[in-house]
């Protein structure tokens, strides 16, 4: 299976870096940022197949990273956690959306 690349994104670094390395989920390349900024730099080096977001983000924010992305890919796909889960609930989501798109479950 070809390795899916995956930005994380969320309102702060701290809180993505703890969540990297993942378990059980080999067949991704895990890249992260919390702004747009990180966005444009991170698709100008590396062709991303999936965006996830936190909720954490401003929603102008987020916005504008969603238009920047469907802008510049035809193939990558976007996904937005709720809030009401909290950050407790990034890591599940996370999972849950990668082990869905590429049939690697966490063990």
């Amino acid at each position: 299976m070809t390795k899916k690349n995956c930005l994380l994104l969320g309102r702060k670094q701290i809180v993505l870096d703890e969540m990297l390395p993942m378990e059980g989920l080999p067949h991704v390349n895990f890249f992260s940022g919390t702004s747009l900024e990180d966005v444009k730099k991170t698709f100008e080096q590396q062709s991303i197949d999936i965006v996830i977001m936190g909720a954490g983000l401003d929603l102008e924010d987020r916005l504008g990273i969603i238009r920047y992305i469907f802008d510049h890919s035809q193939s990558t796909t976007v996904h937005m956690k709720d809030w009401a889960s909290g950050p407790p609930g990034m890591k599940p989501f996370v999972q849950g959306i990668l082990t869905g798109l590429t049939g690697s479950a966490e063990k």
